[in-house]
């Protein structure tokens, strides 16, 4: 395979540092992670510091990207007050202004740009407004006529590509967990919090949710996997796909196996908005157990607010199943699957063995 030099814009964030870490431990590949924040050290990759809203900085920062094979577009802009941000004018302005403003120039200053990939999720098919059709399916089950930066950006992205060598795939994945700190949507800071937290009470760990709803999620790693097949793959060209795990679960069934990678025990169903836990209580937790982690705000951003709303909290009645089909990624060649309870398992250790989270 021939050497190439791969570009993950967002590598702070949940899906751009599972993507770094990926190419950077592939051979005959160079990486260049490029965030506004400090990306975590993942040798032999290189920082890029870059704002994307910024057209100037991006036309500037080009220059030196004329290297670049891929490009990994998992860059997101988030309002605070999340899931109301997600219709939000500005934040889909803002989302599309971004990928605008880096690949535009890229395309100018890089001659052997080969494949793009971009990240959408199941907002496409109006999982936030509407109970989806089940399962999802690309190209049929998808809201259109919903607000949505999605939109925005994939059409750019098709009409950029006309006429260009490159070819680019959208993946879809649903509810991601992964190695993050300070981001929008990442439930293992969020859980592992309110888990040390209850901690202090005592070793039961109560379900803080609302009434179950029959969900997918997709671990971060499968999911690099997925955006390296995506690059290199004939039938990935061009092509949408939904990304999971390959199974599905509700939040009471797998949060015997999330509390016991916390070192607790399940305990009865306890309704508890996780954004009212408090910076004093974390920090008390943060004390006794010796962590790493930071603050609260900077540890969990947004997540707390996105927790609640996975579990569905302040719901009584059972919901929709929110359930996408993978038979076109597995047609197309793509055949990972995970069991999601040992997912769980797996971020909560590697959260534990940083000294970011209590220890078991």
């Amino acid at each position: 395979m021939a050497r190439k030099t791969v570009l993950v814009a967002g590598a702070t964030g949940l899906v751009g540092y599972a993507a770094l870490k990926h190419f950077a431990a592939e051979p005959d590949t160079d990486v260049i992670a490029l965030s506004r924040r400090a990306a975590p050290a993942v040798p032999p990759a290189r920082h890029l510091p870059l704002d994307l809203t910024d057209a100037a900085a991006c036309e500037a920062a080009a220059a030196g990207l004329r290297d670049v094979t891929h490009l990994v577009y998992a860059a997101l802009f988030e309002l605070p007050g999340l899931v109301d941000g997600w219709r939000n004018e500005q934040q889909i302005a803002t989302n599309d202004r971004m990928l605008r403003n880096l690949l535009g120039p890229l395309m100018r200053a890089a001659p052997e740009l080969r494949h793009v990939t971009l990240l959408q999720g199941t907002k496409a098919y109006g999982v936030h407004v509407r109970p989806l059709a089940v399962p999802a399916r690309e190209g049929r089950s998808e809201l259109r006529q919903q607000a949505n930066f999605y939109w925005q950006q994939e059409d750019y992205l098709r009409a950029a590509r006309r006429g260009q060598d490159w070819r680019f795939t959208i993946l879809r994945p649903v509810l991601i967990i992964g190695e993050a700190i300070g981001g929008a949507m990442n439930l293992i800071p969020a859980l592992g919090v309110y888990a040390a937290v209850m901690r202090e009470r005592g070793p039961i760990l109560p379900y803080p949710g609302g009434a179950e709803r029959v969900s997918q999620a997709v671990d971060a790693d499968l999911l690099a996997r997925a955006i390296a097949w995506a690059g290199e793959a004939e039938a990935a060209r061009d092509e949408v796909f939904n990304v999971t795990n390959g199974d599905v679960f509700t939040w009471p069934n797998v949060w015997p196996a999330i509390a016991e990678a916390a070192g607790m025990r399940p305990g009865p169903d306890e309704p508890f908005l996780l954004q009212s836990l408090n910076r004093a209580d974390w920090d008390r937790a943060r004390e006794r157990y010796g962590l790493v982690s930071p603050g609260l705000a900077d540890f969990i951003g947004l997540s707390l607010e996105y927790a609640d709303y996975q579990m569905r909290y302040g719901h009584s009645e059972p919901g929709p199943p929110a359930i996408v089909s993978t038979v076109k990624i597995m047609q197309a060649g793509f055949h990972e699957v995970m069991d999601t309870e040992a997912m769980f398992r797996k971020w909560f250790k590697a959260f534990q063995r940083q000294r970011l989270l209590p220890p078991p």
